[in-house]
This record gives C-alpha cells, structure tokens and sequence, in this order.
C-alpha cells in the first residue's frame, strides 16, 4: 500500500509538506505542490480518511437510520441527503432498522463508535429507549418525518395531519360519506397525525367518527391488502371509499379490492399519501397526497451541515406542506341499483 512517505520520496519533498498540500492546512511554495500533486497521481495514493479525522476532529461522514429501505418513499428521501451530503464532501452510511428498536439501538451505538459527524434519524416509532440513547450521543441530529418527544434536534418533517385532511376532504368533495381509513402503527407520531387529519376533515364535514371503518396498518402493501380485506369481508362495513395513510397500503387495497371482485374507482375509490414514483402506473393510476420528498431530504442534510458547523445555533423545525395528486383510483361514489 503506498503511503505518504513514498509520496515525498518520490516528489523529493518532506512528508510535512505533503500532509500541508492534501490538508490545506499550510501554504507551500507552486513547485512543490506541482511534484506533490503529480506524484499523488503517479503512485494513486489515497489518503488516510483516520488520520485526516485526527487532524480535522472530524470524519466527513454522517450516519442515517431508516425504519425500512424496501419502502420507495425512503429512498427517494435519501436520494435528497446523498445529493447534498455529497456536494459538501460528506459521505452518508445508511443502516436500515427494520422497525427493530434492537437493531436500531445496535446502529445508533455503531454511528457513536465511527465518530460520524452527525446523524439523521427517522425512528421506528416502537424504542422506548432511543431518546436517552441519542442523548447520549453528543453530536449534532436532525430528526426526518418523524417526531421524538423532548429531545433537543433540528426536525423536518411535511404537515402529515394536513395531508391527511386533503386527501380525506377530496373524498367528501366527491360526495362520500362512509370513507373508511388505513392508518399506519400508531406508534408512529406521523401515522397518529394523519389519522387525526382524518378525523378532523370528516368532523369539519360534519360526519361523525365510526371506528369501525378504521383499520391499523403496517406501512406495507401486505399490511394495506390484510386491512382492507378485513374491511371489505365484515357485515355492516358498507365503505365506498379508503384513505390509505401511505402508497403502499393503497397498493395493498387495490389488491384486496381486486380479490373481491371490486372495480377502482366505480366501485371504490382508493386515496394514498406521499406519491412515491409506483403511485402513477397502478392501475388504475393512484390518487394520492404528494410529499416533497427530494426538499424534505435537501433540508435534513443542510441542517445538519449547519448543525456541524455551528453546534450552538437555534433549533430549527421546518414543516413542508402536502398537495393533492389527482389520478384515475378516485370517483363519486356510484348510485345503488346502477352500474
């Protein structure tokens, strides 16, 4: 492995004045840096990311948890940091929780033990634990999506019970009255949000809450079938429309409303949240309330970039606002007794 003492050996310089021209941290004279800079490409020398960290007292990498990478909502989020993360000359380490508080807390202890400049977080919503862990941790944090009572982090996050009134309004423009609800894990402030922007849109339409139309998901497309089969298979359920709390389990209903022999939009209209890509070759195309998913992964990775730099600056919270997305899944209900 070339090192840096072959570099100066072969720029016939000291190893000083290399460490000087990769770090920056000194000026020195055109000639030399013109041998430094030829002799780093002649060899291919890489520096030591460990022993510019111990110059730097700092990494230039930033560390992000994800409840769930097989989520497309997720990726294209983080597709957002990296973009910027990587403008500013930090790399981004993703882990990947699986909603296992265990394997998180496994992960936030990691990201400690690589000295990461800083984290993004988006909790699994389930750890008890996570805000003294993250405490714990000392170093700058931005929190993406989801809210972690009382801990001291910058926070990014789309106005989930606003989403949740838009696209549950949308319906009830449409003249639906029995419009029935796939919530995500209520452990999960973002999911409470948007089932109470459900609640709220139907009490301003003056229609009062039926528990019986609601049903917990899990987030996936399995979970949003297995809800809305259960909705679709139970006496009395006589829903004309679903708000799904995310794209996949509005996938997941579209199927289940497939298997019962149910047509989209005539017989059922089916609503989503956060328009991931998938959203528009459904079929038919998904109706669904747009998060700005790029913004929302540029923000968390600048306010941790500020973070960084200016460690005693003023917590920030930025909330971005929802729009409606209209497709093909979505319709007034169809009148009783005609096809």
């Amino acid at each position: 492995m070339i090192t840096i003492r072959d570099v100066a050996s072969h720029a016939n310089v000291s190893v000083t004045t290399v460490s000087h021209v990769i770090n920056g941290t000194r000026t020195v004279s055109p000639d030399a840096m013109d041998r430094v800079q030829k002799a780093v490409i002649a060899l291919d020398y890489v520096p030591s990311a460990l022993a510019r960290s111990l110059k730097s007292n700092r990494t230039h990498t930033v560390g992000m948890l994800i409840p769930n990478n097989s989520n497309p909502y997720f990726a294209e989020m983080i597709r957002g940091i990296e973009d910027r993360c990587f403008a500013s000359g930090f790399n981004v380490v993703l882990c990947n929780t699986d909603d296992d508080p265990q394997k998180q807390s496994v992960y936030v202890r990691v990201m400690a033990e690589k000295q990461v400049d800083g984290l993004i977080v988006v909790s699994s919503g389930a750890d008890p634990d996570l805000i003294g862990e993250l405490r714990q941790l000392r170093m700058p944090q931005v929190l993406v999506d989801r809210e972690i009572d009382d801990l001291m982090a910058d926070l990014v996050e789309v106005n989930h019970e606003s989403g949740a009134q838009i696209a549950t309004k949308h319906l009830l423009d449409l003249g639906h009255r029995r419009i029935a609800c796939i919530a995500g894990p209520q452990v999960v402030s973002s999911a409470r949000q948007r089932l109470a922007g459900y609640k709220k849109a139907l009490a301003e339409a003056g229609i009062a809450f039926d528990s019986t139309l609601v049903r917990e998901g899990d987030f996936t497309s399995d979970g949003g079938y297995d809800a809305t089969l259960s909705l679709l298979t139970e006496e009395g359920v006589d829903a004309t429309a679903v708000f799904a709390a995310n794209d996949l389990m509005a996938f997941g209903a579209i199927c289940a409303a497939a298997h019962r022999g149910l047509r989209i939009p005539d017989d059922l209209s089916i609503i989503g949240f956060d328009d991931i890509a998938l959203a528009r070759h459904t079929n038919p195309p998904l109706t669904t309330v747009a998060q700005p998913k790029h913004e929302t992964g540029h923000l968390a990775a600048d306010l941790l970039m500020q973070r960084i730099a200016e460690p005693g600056r003023a917590l920030q919270k930025r909330l971005l606002q929802p729009v409606l997305r209209e497709r093909e899944s979505c319709a007034a209900p169809a009148v009783k007794g005609k096809k």
